[in-house]
């Protein structure tokens, strides 16, 4: 879950970076748009990490549902049908 934090914040200083040199004309509408999907793969990869992992012990599985529904909860996302059968199973 820290990996995931750390990726989230990292995502939002990258996203700032390409906003202020897009802002300044340092790059391309094309490379700005590469970026931000390289971003979002990044996050992606992430949340699979997290709703993949595995809990040892009961506080572990509680620890890790109420990060799963603060993240859906911030980003006004749902999980796809594969994610919450991978929930489920380990938890």
């Amino acid at each position: 879950m820290e990996r995931h934090i750390a990726a989230q914040l990292a995502i939002i200083d990258a996203v700032r970076e390409w906003d202020g040199r897009r802002t300044d004309g340092d790059i391309s509408s094309v490379a700005y748009a590469n970026a931000l999907l390289d971003v979002a793969r990044e996050e992606e990869a992430a949340k699979i990490s997290i709703v993949q992992y595995e809990p040892r012990d009961d506080r572990e599985a509680k620890l890790k549902l109420t990060y799963i529904a603060a993240y859906l909860m911030a980003t006004k996302t749902t999980l796809k049908t594969v994610e919450m059968a991978a929930v489920i199973g380990t938890t």
